[in-house]
């Protein structure tokens, strides 16, 4: 029987669900709740979202289809009353930089409505259209850029670093290395070049001809030949090893990069390039006829640059009824009407983004370099004004890198999204947010295997009464908090002059063999400090290579920020190695997993090769990877699946019909250890094989970590794709506690608490505080007040967001820092200590 107002669901078995069935009001703001892993987010987004858009796109066409990214069918009965929804999840941005706060907001498009029909054009030229606005059209792009607003230029000094080595001695870095670069070595001897002569000593007419010429010469080559020898063997038409083409330096370095399908290839040629403004545009992107038109006094490219909270405060008096004071007196009533309208427009939903906390962006900035909370607020606050009526809102944690200050606004535009007639389906752990719900389905008991049960689905105070539930101890907790005895910094780590994004010459000083947490409101400058320049500072102090955080996004279309000052003064007798355990992805194919990252699988395979039958056969441990031909299936290629190509619709993938999706060949599969053969050791979850390896010591020493930082529920062989940054920050966390600790390591942590429930924040707080009581010093860029409660010192930076922070406005213990009066974190700081 249909349940009105409700969206009923029956024998949901996605992921870890077992068999759950749940009825959710409709038009109410429904919180999932439960440990991470418990399988709030397979209910949400893998069976009701994902049954929602199925049900869609069958109203689709095939051809149409194929455009969207699909999910995958949803396991379970039926659900009914599903009305269709928008999911907003924590995804990373587009991976161009062509993609902006601007283009994912739509506001670019009112912008250049705004400079096509109200701007002010200097006399005597044409109107434009709202696409002459744009760098991403023939008809608005620069064309000497071609609207990226850098040129590209490939230099001496670029291809030869060093002058001082001869062509032999591959001075010429930006050649291939091994045999083409040998070879284009060997034709440069036959074309009467000397090889051996330092690179600065050759005339600048032969240089030149060398690194830019596009001629390309076939001539006979005599491999392994010296000058003398080759002038002989020409002299006396000797047949050659070969006949070799030419290739100047700057041609094949920008040919390489043009037509390369190797990320790698493209990544080694790009560093010989370097960029510049480009001289047309001023780096803006724009045909000049574009940037000749004004609104307010400036084009659009200075305009898109302003921080929203400007721009908002620049469009005001435009959006006003009554403009005429602030426009020219003799302008056409029409166009002060298109002004108001679309400066109105405007400004209506640049408040909804001032709201959610992100007035300290611009519109031109790209959206690899926004955070997944940032991207994920934007879109919610563009949603606002779309006016959807009678839709499901599926949101990923949206309280993710915001400070709890900004959690209210968020809060409020949930209610408006409500309001207009929607349903809002939040998976949260912020129990600011879990206590604003109407209704609560919580997710348990656990995670993994043993959760994927429906503990309570009501009204918040019912949840009080189910004693399974570990967010109901949270929730109504009446236990005080009792801050740790606090440790005395051994040293202090001292930074002069930090000048970075919004830090303008900062002085700081960070204690060393303490826990320190780094606080503010989002955009504030956190992690401008803690997170880029800082580790930048240390690594250099350490000579340590740093793997800059960079998106898969065109190697040319990167606009990199750069820390342009500070250094450290002091402090560095303390750090003897740096670790930085961000959120990135611990690989980016399904090849990688946890079992293979933590170095645990190596252990593993040993294990299998040590068994009578794999000694027999002389199995090694190599045998036992599924990366090595001897012993995967090679029908797959050790991958488990095969992909099935469909006409119009996305690629399907299929377990391989051969080894069944367990990746090896079924001579592998028949060496067995303690009853299990690889494949199966490989399905274990981390705690069933925490019992499963009991008897050996190093496998259940990893383990344990694994299981100590939250990770139990997590599958062996679980692909690397599959995690989210949280979980891979935590697989980084525990291989990091796996290592014998000598002290004076510097661990640099960005929001580690993100996706974790309140009882797992207590879990990853004692294996930092290992790491402390060990010798080293462990920093976090954190929002969670238990963490920040937690720490022994406190780093306040602010006061706002973007161009209103970048200060430290107070350093100290938490409890010093609690009563600051001018801190934004201080007043939510005193609540926990007083509350716990």
């Amino acid at each position: 029987m249909k349940k009105d107002g409700y969206v009923v669901v029956k024998g949901a078995r996605e992921h870890n669900l077992k068999n759950v069935s749940v009825e959710i009001p409709r038009d109410a703001l429904v919180v999932f709740t439960g440990v991470s892993g418990s399988g709030k987010s397979s209910l949400a987004f893998g069976t009701l979202y994902a049954e929602a858009q199925r049900r869609y796109l069958e109203s689709v066409s095939p051809y149409a289809r194929r455009l969207f990214n699909q999910m995958s069918v949803p396991e379970v009965d039926s659900i009914e009353g599903l009305p269709p929804a928008v999911a907003l999840q924590q995804q990373r941005g587009s991976p161009t930089t062509r993609s902006s706060v601007g283009s994912v907001t739509t506001l670019s498009n009112l912008l250049r409505m705004l400079y096509s029909r109200a701007g002010d054009y200097p006399a005597g030229q044409a109107i434009l259209y709202a696409e002459s606005f744009s760098p991403n059209t023939p008809e608005g792009a620069c064309p000497k850029c071609h609207g990226l607003g850098r040129v590209y230029e490939v230099t001496e000094k670029s291809m030869v670093p060093d002058d001082s080595l001869s062509i032999r001695e591959r001075a010429i870095a930006s050649w291939p290395t091994a045999w083409h670069g040998q070879n284009l070595r060997e034709i440069l001897v036959t074309l009467g070049y000397d090889v051996d002569k330092p690179w600065r000593d050759l005339p600048k007419k032969d240089r030149d001809w060398i690194l830019f010429t596009e001629e390309q010469p076939e001539v006979p080559v005599y491999a392994g030949f010296n000058a003398k020898e080759v002038k002989q063997a020409l002299k006396q038409k000797m047949a050659p090893s070969y006949m070799g083409t030419f290739t100047g330096a700057r041609k094949y370095v920008m040919q390489t990069f043009a037509t390369t399908q190797s990320q790698l290839m493209k990544k080694r040629v790009a560093q010989f390039m370097t960029s510049t403004d480009c001289t047309l545009c001023q780096g803006k992107r724009l045909r000049k006829e574009s940037l000749s038109v004004k609104f307010a006094g400036l084009d659009i490219a200075e305009l898109s640059r302003v921080p929203l909270k400007k721009l908002s405060e620049l469009l005001h008096p435009f959006a006003q009824k009554q403009q005429r004071s602030v426009t020219q007196k003799d302008a056409h009533p029409e166009k002060l009407i298109v002004t108001q309208r679309i400066a109105a427009d405007i400004a209506e939903r640049l408040q909804v983004l001032l709201d959610l906390g992100l007035g300290y962006l611009t519109l031109e900035r790209s959206t690899p370099t926004l955070s997944p909370g940032e991207l994920q607020r934007l879109r919610l606050g563009t949603q606002v004004h779309s006016n959807l009526f009678g839709v499901v809102y599926v949101l990923d944690e949206p309280s993710a890198g915001l400070h709890p200050a900004d959690t209210h606004a968020l809060l409020e535009t949930l209610e408006l999204l409500k309001k207009s007639g929607n349903s809002i389906f939040v998976v949260e752990h912020e129990l600011e947010v879990i206590r604003k719900a109407e209704w609560i389905v919580d997710v348990g008991p656990a995670a993994g295997v043993a959760g994927g049960e429906i503990l309570y689905s009501g009204v918040p105070e019912g949840l009080q009464k189910i004693a399974a539930s570990k967010t109901r101890e949270y929730l109504f907790s009446n236990k005080s908090f009792t801050p740790p005895p606090a440790r005395k910094p051994k040293g202090w780590l001292t930074l002069e002059g930090v000048t970075r994004n919004n830090l303008a010459g900062l002085d700081v000083r960070f204690p060393l063999g303490v826990f320190t947490s780094v606080t503010g409101v989002s955009g504030s400058g956190k992690s401008s400090l803690a997170a880029q320049a800082l580790p930048e500072f240390v690594s250099a102090q350490l000579g340590q290579f740093i793997e800059t955080e960079k998106e898969e996004t065109e190697e040319l279309e990167r606009v990199e920020v750069e820390t342009t000052g500070g250094k450290i003064t002091g402090g560095m007798e303390y750090i003897k190695r740096m670790v930085r355990v961000d959120q990135k992805a611990i690989g980016r194919t399904p090849r990688s997993n946890l079992a293979t990252y933590t170095g645990l699988f190596d252990h593993v395979r040993k294990l299998f090769a040590e068994t009578p039958l794999a000694k027999k056969r002389k199995y090694d441990a190599g045998r036992f990877s599924f990366n090595v031909a001897k012993g995967r299936c090679e029908n797959c290629k050790g991958e488990g699946f095969v992909m099935v190509e469909l006409l119009f619709l996305p690629s399907v993938y299929a377990p391989c019909p051969v080894c069944n999706g367990a990746r090896y060949n079924a001579k592998t599969l028949e060496i067995t250890y303690r009853g299990k053969n690889i494949a199966q050791v490989l399905e274990l979850t981390v705690d069933d094989a925490l019992s499963f390896f009991s008897n050996d010591t190093k496998v259940k020493s990893a383990l344990s970590v694994l299981h100590e930082v939250g990770l139990g529920y997590i599958r062996l062989g679980q692909s690397a794709t599959e995690l989210s940054g949280g979980e891979a920050q935590r697989i980084k966390l525990a291989t990091e506690l796996q290592r014998t600790q000598n002290g004076q390591t510097l661990y640099i942590l960005d929001e580690p608490t993100t996706g974790l429930h309140p009882s797992d924040v207590e879990r990853l707080l004692k294996q930092l505080n290992r790491l402390v009581d060990a010798g080293n010093t462990v920093i976090v860029i954190e929002h969670d007040m238990h963490v920040v409660a937690g720490s022994d010192w406190v780093i306040d930076i602010g006061p706002g967001a973007g161009d209103e922070g970048g200060k430290v406005i107070v350093q100290g213990t938490p409890q010093a820092v609690s009563k600051n009066r001018n801190s934004k974190t201080a007043p939510y700081l005193a609540d926990f200590l007083r509350q716990g």
